[in-house]
């Protein structure tokens, strides 16, 4: 979906790691959210609440999983999902735009 309809967009900025790792809040008519954001190159340490597939719009990164060993190398076009109340480790090789979506 290249676009988002009848939505609130929270202004107000989420802001990780030195401004390196940004994002917008969506939330839908349904109470649903998203976030759509920008991540630097560099390597970060996420946790989670809930369950999150983070969907790659443009970029390179790798990301390690929880309990994994192997790094998975990500492209844009390409997805990966996150299990809820874990952490997560990725590598952002050029500027990576995202869409995160959160699954209760």
């Amino acid at each position: 979906m290249p676009e988002f309809n009848n939505v609130t967009i929270i202004k107000k900025a989420n802001v990780y790691f030195d401004g390196k790792a940004t994002s917008r809040t969506v939330i839908f008519p349904d109470g649903t959210k998203k976030t759509l954001g920008i991540l630097l190159p560099g390597e970060y340490e996420f946790g989670t609440v809930e369950k999150e597939i983070m969907e790659i719009l443009a970029g390179d990164l790798e990301v390690q999983l929880p309990d994994e060993k192997a790094w998975q190398e990500i492209k844009a076009g390409e997805e990966f999902e996150v299990p809820a109340n874990s952490k997560f480790n990725i590598r952002i090789k050029t500027l990576t735009d995202y869409c995160c979506s959160y699954i209760k």
